[in-house]
């Protein structure tokens, strides 16, 4: 049988990812491979037609695609994206109708899960027979478990195509029809409080977005500076070649704007609103981009207690997959969300009420300088950034090593030598029958919040 890979790494060939598809095609020679560079190519694919063309009808000719990628910033490469947009711009959904999909993906399994979310979605948009993901670190094909298991998924994927093997939908579709915002309500102009204030925004032709950016902007005494990412010259995304892993040099550095708008308009910011039109389950290709090139900063969170705030067209509330990327993001760059703004209402007055709302908090919040604590979002993704950068990632991620040792992020339980003093003691203690009854039946629940009575009993506290 035909399989095509669309292979999402834009280093094309020398890719991770493609070892494992390499793999498979070494082990299963009998089925025919024809693999695709698409974000390598993404130039040509889109502004030539007649290649856009040659891979659809590749698509069409096919009884399978597997979408083959490395997870870049909680999702796809921003060149995939893109291609992704051309599939519902140029209305070729009907080739992958009724084919069968499955995905590869490498990382680190830093947010992978919302990777495959976003894919397998769209793999449902397009009516396509989803069989499953197969979710690797990057150096799994050494393990001889890993590369067993990697046969049985792609056999019961050839299987699922032979068979014709029926299979499930997980994501509905998206159904969304806003109003036309209009803004009804005047409030009082804000006073900024000398806090810089940054909103960055695309896709301002969509009438909702760009009447609520200005909804917003205008709720200030001072003018707040709006960047619109169309007017920056930004020469392509990442590159993933991993130059800015030693001193957060960018192979760009020097050719376009993005450096320079980052390090001077979005580190140096107190407040921070995304603005943005959602299209095909994520913000756009160029939003995409942005947080792509965003990655010559390494693993290094770069808007630390910054306040951020989105707005947004479109239907976030029926794609938790976008939220939660949106929300694990800003956890993991230790930043404060403060709040949501769709056009996801029934009446003009409500969004007014939540942009004003949303001004309102970035103000006071940033004034405060309040941020909320991690949940499992920041917290588990920093300890896999801690763990990597310790370990393997050292080597080439050396400005990360000296971050993290400055930031203290290097938290290891191993060096708590006062709490692993006291747990040997208590496991001995344990031993004795009547003890660990007493500890385990009436002394537990006490002890579990001595050390906090303590606190809140304190008046100095």
């Amino acid at each position: 049988m035909k399989i095509v890979v669309l292979n999402g790494s834009p280093k094309g060939d020398i890719s991770v990812t493609m070892q494992y598809v390499n793999y498979i095609q070494k082990k299963f020679a009998e089925h025919e491979f024809e693999i695709i560079n698409i974000s390598q190519r993404i130039n040509q694919i889109e502004n030539d037609n007649e290649i856009f063309e040659e891979i659809i009808n590749e698509i069409r000719s096919s009884d399978g695609v597997i979408w083959a990628f490395p997870v870049y910033v909680f999702a796809v490469h921003s060149s995939y994206q893109r291609f992704i947009e051309l599939i519902f711009e140029r209305k070729v959904q009907d080739a992958f109708k009724g084919k069968y999909a499955s995905i590869i993906t490498t990382s680190i399994h830093f947010y992978d899960h919302t990777a495959l979310n976003h894919i397998n979605s769209i793999c449902d948009d397009l009516d396509m027979n989803y069989t499953g993901y197969f979710s690797l670190h990057m150096y799994d094909l050494q393990k001889e478990d890993i590369r067993k298991n990697l046969q049985i998924f792609a056999q019961n994927y050839f299987d699922a195509i032979r068979n014709n093997s029926f299979t499930f939908k997980n994501y509905d579709k998206v159904k969304y029809t806003p109003i036309e915002y209009t803004p009804s309500i005047t409030y009082d102009k804000l006073d900024t409080s000398n806090k810089k204030i940054v909103v960055i925004a695309d896709s301002l032709e969509n009438a909702n977005l760009n009447k609520m950016v200005n909804k917003f902007t205008s709720s200030f005494l001072k003018d707040i500076e709006l960047i619109n990412l169309q007017d920056v010259d930004i020469k392509g995304s990442c590159l993933g070649c991993m130059k800015c892993g030693y001193n957060y040099e960018c192979a760009y550095t020097g050719k376009d704007e993005y450096i320079d708008l980052y390090n001077n308009k979005i580190k140096t910011a107190d407040i921070i609103v995304f603005a943005g039109a959602i299209k095909y389950r994520y913000l756009s290709s160029e939003w995409k981009r942005f947080f792509d090139r965003g990655f010559f900063n390494t693993h290094t969170p770069t808007l630390l207690g910054k306040q951020v705030g989105f707005i947004i067209s479109g239907p976030l509330k029926q794609i938790s997959n976008l939220r939660q990327i949106s929300e694990s993001y800003l956890e993991w760059q230790q930043a404060n969300l403060v709040g949501f703004v769709t056009d996801e209402h029934s009446s003009n007055e409500d969004i007014d009420k939540e942009l004003y709302a949303l001004t309102c908090n970035l103000i006071k919040l940033s004034n405060i300088n309040y941020r909320k604590p991690s949940t499992f979002l920041g917290v588990a993704g920093m300890k896999i950034f801690r763990d990597e950068i310790w370990g393997e990632l050292r080597f080439p991620f050396l400005a990360d090593h000296k971050a993290y040792k400055a930031l203290n992020v290097y938290d290891f339980p191993q060096k708590k030598y006062k709490t692993r003093i006291i747990n040997s003691i208590l496991i001995l203690m344990t031993k004795i029958p009547t003890i660990r009854k007493a500890i385990y039946s009436s002394k537990m629940k006490y002890n579990m919040i001595e050390s906090l009575k303590k606190i809140v009993e304190d008046p100095t506290t």
